[in-house]
């Protein structure tokens, strides 16, 4: 999201939520940070480099019925 919009949008939404001084600029904060975050692309996990043993496979247990 373009920085120009996202701040327009986090200060009219401050604006309206605030009550006072530092809450309004809490909420421009957490608004123009979850601006930033929402468009975001996810970045895939990396690949680890240790030598690692691969993991145990999952062993079914039977239960019997009584």
């Amino acid at each position: 999201m373009n920085n120009f919009f996202r701040t327009l949008i986090a200060g009219y939404g401050a604006k309206k939520l605030g009550g006072g001084c530092f809450s309004t600029i809490l909420i421009f904060i957490v608004i123009y940070w979850a601006l930033g975050t929402c468009n975001r692309r996810a970045t895939p996990a990396r690949a680890s480099t240790g030598s690692h043993a691969p993991a145990p496979e999952a062993k079914h247990i039977a239960y019997a019925r009584y």
